[in-house]
């Protein structure tokens, strides 16, 4: 990818954080008024192979010895008979099901479902036949909650070392099963349920087969593919860590997704978010950010939205970003930069038409070299940090996470496991 011309460095300052926020937030917001000294002393980015999930105590003050001997009724149970926790396990029959499930000697697979999405007696009851016909045991169903995604249900199902995990729901499931995953070597599965399947359509998998996928559990091939991390800072100055498979964003993205109303994307699917973006834009203001690729120079920029590509093809067959490869090793981002109607012309030339047609084409592609267009700009790296201030929306694969005045985001090369049917092509991926 070719580099890109230098950003516009012509944002207004950003506002002023109120005075008892933390003094990261603070850095964040000095970071974003252009200075060096302020993000690199509030950095995310350091360190990070060695940093902790955020539900996980700090390796080095849990070392550190106090004046407190703790004894094992001293602490809470997590989960107990009128509080079940936020796992649910349940049986073929859709009963509650003990969180222990009995041991085997044969490979078993894990089914990790959101209720609302799929018909879930029919589900379980397909997978359940296909996996004994597979010689495999029975298999372990879970259903999502509103406290669990996804991700509780999955470390439930490694901890009963099952050998495969599937995965039905929306984009919002299929994230957080594939975050619990990533770095362990069990294939995931993923049976397209909802509206979005993003990974599934950048997989190039049947979205209306599902007992095609069920098979390739037990019978199909495996593929290594990238998987996202994004560690973002609140407003609150609190630290969080989240995967994501397709690609994350902060600002005007975000906020159309969050406008987005879920009773009309029950009605007609992906198009909805076309409503979200409508009344997005009405009152969508650009905002100042500094970022920096990793290894790269720092850079200032007005911006109505950054997104952090795995992959870049969204529904419909838009290319967001034509060259992301879901198995390069690489982030690809998009800075998007429109100066006013004509520059959100651009935009929607370079991602609808440039990117989704013209580049098919050998003429077509001829004609983009030639053409000079700032609205969009593409970079790639391995990780970039980004901070700004105000707090800004953010998304990590069409869902809404809240607002972040610093997001560092990076890709873990091959650390995604997935099942593929038996001769799946993968030679665009």
């Amino acid at each position: 990818m070719a580099a890109p011309d230098e950003p516009r460095d012509d944002a207004e300052s950003p506002e002023n954080v109120p005075a008892e926020a933390p003094a990261e937030v603070k850095a964040d917001a000095a970071a974003a008024d252009g200075s060096h000294e302020h993000f690199e002393a509030a950095r995310l980015g350091d360190d990070v192979a060695d940093h902790p999930r955020k539900d996980v105590p700090n390796p080095k003050d849990a070392a550190e010895p106090d004046d407190t001997i703790h004894q094992p009724e001293d602490i809470e149970p997590d989960s107990s008979s009128e509080m079940p926790g936020k796992t649910q396990r349940v049986d073929a029959g859709g009963e509650e099901a003990p969180i222990d499930a009995e041991t085997t000697q044969d490979k078993r697979a894990a089914l990790v479902y959101n209720p609302v999405k799929v018909d879930p007696e029919t589900l379980r009851a397909r997978v359940a036949e296909l996996s004994a016909a597979a010689g495999w045991a029975e298999p372990l169903f879970y259903e999502t909650t509103v406290d669990d995604l996804g991700d509780d249900a999955t470390r439930a199902a490694l901890d009963e070392k099952v050998d495969a995990v599937l995965v039905a729901g929306g984009d919002g499931t299929v994230r957080a099963v594939a975050e619990a995953l990533t770095s362990t070597g069990i294939p995931l599965t993923i049976i397209p349920s909802g509206t979005g399947n993003l990974l599934a359509r950048n997989l190039n998998l049947p979205l209306s087969d599902s007992d095609t996928m069920i098979r390739a559990t037990f019978e199909g091939d495996s593929l290594s593919i990238d998987t996202g991390i994004a560690r973002i800072r609140r407003a609150s100055g609190e630290v969080e860590e989240h995967g994501f498979s397709v690609m994350a964003g902060i600002g005007l993205d975000a906020a159309m997704i969050q406008n987005t109303r879920d009773d009309l994307k029950k009605q007609v699917g992906w198009v909805a978010y076309v409503d979200g973006a409508a009344r997005s834009l009405v009152s969508a203001k650009p905002f100042r950010v500094m970022y920096q690729l990793d290894g790269h120079r720092l850079h200032s920029a007005k911006v109505h939205s950054v997104l952090f590509a795995n992959c870049g093809a969204l529904q419909g067959g838009v290319a967001l970003i034509p060259d992301a490869s879901i198995a390069d090793g690489s982030l690809d981002v998009a800075v998007l930069q429109p100066s006013g109607v004509l520059g959100w012309l651009g935009v929607w030339r370079k991602i609808v038409w440039d990117n989704s047609v013209l580049r098919k084409f050998r003429a077509g592609r001829r004609v983009l070299e030639r053409r000079k267009d700032t609205s969009v700009r593409y970079l790639r790296g391995t990780g970039i940090e980004l901070a700004t201030a105000p707090a800004q929306p953010i998304e990590l694969d069409g869902d809404e996470f809240g607002e972040a005045t610093r997001i560092y985001t990076r890709i873990i090369a091959g650390g995604l496991v997935v099942a593929l049917p038996k001769g799946h092509d993968t030679s665009s991926l």
